[in-house]
C-alpha cells in the first residue's frame, strides 16, 4: 500500500562513520568496541541528534546533517550519562539535555534528582547551566522559528515536564571576539522563564509549524494549540472539546518530543493513542485518536475534521482470534499522507481515510485481512510517524532498527486493486467500493502523472462494462475535472461535482456501508478560535475561512453542482428550431469554450474532432457554461464574476479536451490510422473495441448530461457503420443511440457506391432524416431519385411563385384525383381544376375537364422523358 524510500540508516550513515573516527583516534586499523548509537531527536531542519559511547567510555552527542550527509560532534560528557531528551538551537551554539538517573556506581556526573536538565554552550564550549533538577521526566525543545531582523540575538527553549506544565525560557546571547556566541547573564536565566501551559495530560510538538498542542481536563477534555511566532510571542489559537474515556493517560504522554530510551511505555499502559495533523496546502486540521477494545472486540478510532466541522468515529470488528488480554491494548498507527489519513493495525486492517471528500465511506479505501501490509520490516508498535514539511509524503522512523523511510501511497498497489477481478477476495459488489476509492485516489490525489493517467485510461478501455454500483467512465470524467479545477482554486472542493454517485436516485448499499465497519458522523465540532480570531493570519486565517465556508455550504440546499439538473433545460432547448436571444447567448458561451480548446489543440490532430458544426452539442456546451456560472455566482460570489467566468469556460473546455485525450489514448493503444475513416471497408476487432469504448463514453456523458466535442457523433457513426450489421446500425439510430449528422450522411452518400445493399442503406437513412437535412443531402447524391426530388422542389418553387404572381390560391382541399406524392402533377392538376372553375359558364352546360386523365397523361409523358418507358 505504501511506497517506502530509505532516507536514513543509523548504522550506515552514523555508526560506520563513528567507527572510522574512533579507529583513527585509537590508532588502530579497525575499531572493535561497542558504539551503542541512539537517536535522540529530529529538529526542524531535518538534523538528527544522536548519542553514543565513545572509545573512552564517555557519552557523546552528535548531529547528522540530512542535507550534506555529514556528521558533527556537538558535545562530550566527562562520564557515561543517560540522555533522555536533547535539542539544539538553530545557530548550533546551545545544547539542551535532560539526563535520567544513572544507576552505575562509577558515574561521576550523577543527578541527585530523577532528572537533571542542563543548558550547555557548545560553540565555543564555555558554560553549563542547570535549568531543572526534579523527580519527573523533562523534555527539552528549542524553537526554530525564522528570526526577525530587528530582534536581538536570542534562543527560546521549551521545558515540558511530566508534572503537567510547560515553561518557555528566553535565552539572551551575545557575541564575543567577533565569533564566540555565549549566554548573556546566565545567572539571570531563571528570571526569563515564562509559564505558558499548566495541567496538561498529553502534549505534541510540531516543529515545522512551531505549534504546541496539549490536552487539558477540567469539566471535559479540551485540546488547545499554542502558536509560536518569530517575535518571541506566542498565543493560544484554538480550543476543541473531545470525547475521551476517563483517565486516558496514566502519565503525561509526549508526542514528537524526542526519544527517551530509558523510559519506554509498554502498550498495556497506553489507553488512548492520539495525534494532530495539519496540512498547509489543504488548509486542514485533523485530530486522530483511538480507544481500547470493548467487550465486543471492536476497535474504536475517531478522526475530528476541524476544517469540515465534523467528527467521524469508526468501529471495526476485529474478530475473536486474538486473546482478550493482548487485544485490549491494540492501537492503530495514524499516518498522514497528503489529504489522506492512513489508519493501520498490523495483521487486521488498513483504512485510508479521505479527509477532503469525507461524506461517503466509498471514497475512503478499507482493506482487511492478514495480507494487508504496509511493507514495513518492523512491528507497527515500533514505528513513529515524523511530521514532514512536505505534505505529499511522510517520514516513518523505525526506532529499534534506526531507520527512517519516506512513505507515499503506492500507485502500483492501487492499480492492482483496479485490475483485480475480486480485490481482497470479496464478491464484486463488495469489491466496488475498493475500486471506487482506489480510482479516486489515483485520479484526484495522483492524477498529475500523465503516465499514470494513461494506465487508467487503458484500464477503462479494457473494462468498458459498468460495475454494479458505479460507472467508471463517469467517475473518471468528474474526478479528473475536479482535480484540475481544485488545483486552480481551492474553494471549488464543495461546489463542483467529484463523483457520479451523488447523481443516483438511490445510492447502492455497498457504497454506503463497509462490512465490519460502523461509521457515525457528528456535525459541528464546537471548536472555537480564541480571542485573536479577527487578527488571524497565515494558516489560521485560511483554516477559519475554510471552516466558515463549510458551515455556510452545509446550511444551504444543494451546494454541490449536479450536471444532471440541466436535463430539463436541455430538452427544452433541443426542441427550439428558430433562433432567439437565449440561443444567441448560448452560442456566445460556446464560442468562448471552443476558442480555448482550439488554442490547446493546435498540434493535436490525431482524432478528427472539433472540425465541424454540431448544433446540438454547441447548444449543450453553451447551456453547461450558463448553468455552472449561475451556480458558482450563487455559492462562491467572493471569487468575482470575471474569475468565475474564466473558471467555468476553462472547466467546460477541459471537459471536451479530456474526452479528446481519452480517444487519442485509445487511438494510440490500438494503433489506428486514417483508414478507419473510410466507409467502404469493414471494421477490424481493434476498431470494434474503440467503437465500444466510444459508445460507453456516449452513455456516460448522456447520463450526466455533459456535452461532447463537436464531431464526436460523426466519428461514432463512422465506426458504427463499419462495425455493426446494417440492421443493427439502423436500430441504434431508431433508439437514439446514434445521431445522424449532416457530415456523416453526406460522406455516406458520396463514399458508398449505388449497389443494391448500399442503396437500401441510403434510402433507410434518408427516411430517418429531418426534411431540411434530407433536401440538402439529395444535392450530394448522384442518383435518379435525388434528381427527381430536386426536380419536384424546383417545380414546386416555380409554381408557388406563379400562383403568387397570378393570384391563384392553393387550398388544402383534397380531390379524389390528386396524388400529393408527385408535386408537379398535383400542382398541374390543381391549376387545370382552377382554370376549369373560372371558365365555366353558368348559363351554358359544358362537360368538366377530367383531372384524373390529365394527371395520368402527364405522368406518362414524364416517364417517357426520363427514359423509364418507351412511346
Amino acid at each position: 500500500m505504501l511506497k517506502l524510500k530509505p532516507q536514513f540508516d543509523l548504522h550506515r550513515d552514523v555508526v560506520c562513520d563513528i567507527l572510522r573516527k574512533e579507529a583513527s583516534v585509537c590508532r588502530v586499523k579497525e575499531y572493535s568496541g561497542a558504539v551503542d548509537a541512539r537517536i535522540l531527536n529530529i529538529e526542524k531542519d531535518g538534523g538528527i541528534l544522536y548519542s553514543w559511547k565513545g572509545a573512552t567510555g564517555t557519552t557523546r552527542i552528535g548531529k547528522y546533517d540530512s542535507n550534506t550527509k555529514q556528521n558533527k560532534l556537538l558535545y562530550t560528557f566527562d562520564e557515561q550519562v543517560c540522555v533522555s531528551s536533547c535539542s539544539l538551537n538553530k545557530e548550533e551554539t546551545l545544547l539542551a539535555v535532560s539526563l535520567a538517573q544513572n544507576t552505575s556506581k562509577e558515574a561521576h556526573l550523577k543527578p541527585i534528582s530523577k532528572c537533571l536538565t542542563l543548558l550547555i554552550e557548545i560553540y565555543p564550549i564555555n558554560n553549563t547551566k542547570v535549568l531543572k533538577a526534579v523527580d519527573c521526566r523533562v523534555k527539552v525543545q528549542f524553537l526554530h522559528s525564522e528570526p526577525d531582523r530587528r530582534s536581538v540575538l536570542e534562543s527560546h527553549l521549551l521545558l515540558l515536564t511530566e508534572d503537567g506544565y510547560v515553561d518557555l525560557y528566553h535565552v539572551l546571547l551575545t557575541r564575543q571576539e567577533g565569533y564566540r556566541v555565549v549566554m548573556a547573564n546566565p545567572e539571570r536565566l531563571s528570571k526569563t522563564v515564562e509559564r505558558i501551559v499548566e495541567d496538561l495530560c498529553w502534549v505534541q510538538w510540531d516543529g515545522h509549524t512551531q505549534r504546541l498542542y496539549y490536552l487539558t481536563h477540567k469539566d471535559k477534555f479540551l485540546l488547545r494549540c499554542v502558536q509560536f511566532y518569530p517575535n518571541r510571542n506566542c498565543e493560544t489559537m484554538l480550543e476543541l472539546p473531545l470525547e475521551l474515556p476517563a483517565n486516558p493517560f496514566r502519565t503525561v504522554k509526549f508526542v514528537n518530543l524526542g526519544f527517551d530510551h530509558y523510559h519506554i511505555e509498554s502498550p498495556e499502559k497506553e489507553f488512548v493513542r492520539m495525534e494532530v495533523f495539519t496540512n498547509r496546502i489543504e488548509r486542514s486540521m485533523c485530530v486522530c485518536y483511538s480507544q481500547p477494545l470493548n467487550d465486543k472486540q471492536e476497535l474504536i478510532y475517531s478522526v475530528v475534521l476541524v476544517h469540515k466541522d465534523c467528527s467521524k468515529t469508526f468501529r471495526v470488528t476485529l474478530g475473536s482470534d486474538e486473546s482478550p488480554q493482548k487485544a485490549m491494548h491494540l492501537h492503530p498507527l495514524f499516518i498522514p499522507i497528503g489529504y489522506y489519513i492512513v489508519v493501520y493495525l498490523q495483521g487486521y486492517f488498513l483504512h485510508c481515510i479521505n479527509t477532503r471528500q469525507q461524506e461517503m465511506l466509498c471514497h475512503s479505501l478499507f482493506l482487511s485481512g492478514y495480507d494487508v501490509d504496509l511493507g514495513l520490516q518492523s512491528q507497527s508498535v515500533n514505528i513513529t510517524v515524523l511530521h514532514a514539511e512536505e505534505e505529499s509524503s511522510t517520514a516513518l522512523l523505525d526506532l529499534a532498527g534506526g531507520k527512517i523511510h519516506t512513505a507515499e501511497l503506492s500507485p502500483a498497489y492501487l492499480l492492482q486493486i483496479l485490475r483485480s477481478d475480486t480485490p481482497s477476495k470479496c464478491p464484486s459488489s463488495k469489491a466496488d467500493p475498493q475500486r471506487l476509492a482506489a480510482l479516486h485516489c489515483l485520479l484526484v490525489y495522483m492524477g498529475n502523472d500523465p503516465n499514470l493517467e494513461l494506465k487508467i485510461i487503458e484500464w477503462l478501455c479494457d473494462n468498458v462494462n459498468t460495475f454494479e454500483s458505479f460507472d467508471q467512465i463517469q467517475e473518471f470524467i468528474l474526478a479528473s475535472l475536479y482535480r484540475i479545477s481544485y488545483k486552480q482554486v481551492l474553494s471549488m472542493d464543495k461546489v463542483l461535482p467529484y463523483s457520479s454517485v451523488f447523481d443516483k436516485k438511490e445510492v447502492p448499499t455497498c457504497l454506503s456501508e463497509v462490512p465490519g465497519v460502523l461509521c457515525t458522523t457528528e456535525m459541528h465540532t464546537e471548536f472555537v478560535f480564541k480571542d485573536k480570531a479577527r487578527s488571524l493570519q497565515g494558516f489560521w486565517s485560511e483554516l477559519q475561512w475554510n471552516t466558515d465556508r463549510t458551515k455556510y455550504l452545509e446550511a444551504v440546499p444543494n451546494p454541490r453542482y449536479r450536471t444532471s439538473h440541466i436535463q430539463a433545460d436541455w430538452d427544452k432547448l433541443r426542441s427550439e428550431r428558430r433562433p432567439s436571444s437565449h440561443m444567441n447567448h448560448m452560442e456566445e458561451n460556446t464560442k468562448k469554450v471552443l476558442s480555448m480548446v482550439d488554442t490547446w489543440c493546435l498540434d493535436k490532430k490525431l482524432v478528427p474532432l472539433f472540425q465541424e458544426e454540431d448544433r446540438q452539442q454547441r447548444v449543450l456546451i453553451g447551456l453547461t457554461v450558463d448553468k455552472l456560472r449561475e451556480h458558482l455566482n450563487r455559492h462562491v460570489p467572493r471569487l468575482g464574476k470575471k474569475k468565475i467566468d474564466s473558471l467555468v469556460v476553462s472547466y467546460v473546455a477541459k471537459l471536451l479536451e479530456l474526452i479528446r485525450h481519452m480517444l487519442e489514448s485509445v487511438w494510440l493503444k490500438y494503433k489506428l490510422g486514417p483508414r478507419v475513416l473510410c466507409l467502404t471497408q469493414q471494421g477490424s476487432p481493434a476498431e470494434w473495441s474503440v467503437f465500444h469504448f466510444m459508445f460507453r463514453i456516449l452513455e456516460a456523458t448522456r447520463g450526466l448530461c455533459l456535452p461532447l466535442p463537436p464531431g464526436y457523433h460523426t466519428l461514432l457513426a463512422v465506426f458504427a457503420v463499419r462495425c455493426l450489421p446494417r440492421h443493427t446500425f439502423l436500430q441504434y439510430i431508431d433508439h437514439g443511440f446514434l445521431q445522424l449528422t449532416e457530415t456523416f450522411v453526406s460522406r455516406l452518400m458520396t463514399d458508398l457506391d449505388n449497389s443494391d445493399a448500399n442503396e437500401k442503406l441510403k434510402f433507410s437513412i434518408l427516411k430517418r432524416l429531418p426534411e431540411p437535412m434530407e433536401q440538402r443531402i439529395y444535392h450530394m447524391w448522384d442518383h435518379p431519385v435525388s434528381s427527381a426530388s430536386i426536380s419536384r422542389d424546383y417545380v414546386k418553387t416555380l409554381l408557388e411563385k406563379r400562383n403568387k404572381n397570378k393570384g391563384f390560391a392553393f387550398t388544402s382541399r383534397d380531390k379524389p384525383g390528386f396524388r400529393p406524392e408527385f408535386l408537379p402533377l398535383t400542382y398541374l392538376a390543381k391549376m387545370l381544376s382552377d382554370i376549369e372553375e373560372q371558365a365555366l359558364n353558368p348559363f351554358e352546360e359544358q362537360e368538366n375537364v377530367d383531372a384524373r386523365f390529365v394527371e395520368e397523361t402527364a405522368l406518362k409523358q414524364t416517364l417517357i422523358l426520363l427514359g423509364f418507358e418507351e412511346k
